[in-house]
C-alpha cells in the first residue's frame, strides 16, 4: 500500500508537496466564496497565508527534486508553472509520473529504460 506520508525520496516528496498545495487551493478557493458570499474579509487570511507558505514550499521542493532527478528545464520550467492556476500540481505530477520523470513512481518510459538495464 502507498503512503502519501513517506518522504523516503526526492519523487515522493515532491507527490506528497503537490498534493498539499491543491488542497490549500481548494480551501483558498473556498474562503474566497466565503468572503463574497458572507462579505467575511477575514475569511482568506488563515487559508491565505497556508497557501502562499506552501506554494513556496512547492517551488522549493521541485527545484530540488529537479536536480536530484537530473529534470531538464523544460520539465523544471512546467513544475514551476504549474504551481500557478488551481490543481495545476496534481495535473503535473500525473503527467511527469506517466511520462517517467518522477523515478520509482513513474509508469512511463524512464522506468521502462532503467528496469531493462
Amino acid at each position: 500500500m502507498k503512503s502519501i506520508f513517506d518522504f523516503s525520496t526526492p519523487a515522493k516528496r515532491f507527490r506528497f508537496v503537490a498534493i498539499l498545495e491543491a488542497i490549500t487551493w481548494l480551501a483558498l478557493i473556498i474562503a474566497m466564496i466565503v468572503k463574497r458570499v458572507a462579505d467575511n474579509d477575514g475569511a482568506v487570511a488563515v487559508p491565505g497565508m497556508v497557501h502562499g507558505i506552501v506554494f513556496v514550499a512547492f517551488v522549493v521542493v521541485a527545484i530540488i527534486t529537479a536536480v536530484a532527478l537530473k529534470w531538464s528545464p523544460g520539465v523544471t520550467a512546467l513544475a514551476l508553472v504549474s504551481s500557478i492556476p488551481p490543481f495545476g500540481t496534481l495535473v503535473f505530477e500525473w503527467w511527469a509520473a506517466r511520462k517517467g520523470h518522477l523515478a520509482e513512481l513513474s509508469t512511463g518510459p524512464v522506468e521502462a529504460a532503467a528496469a531493462a538495464a
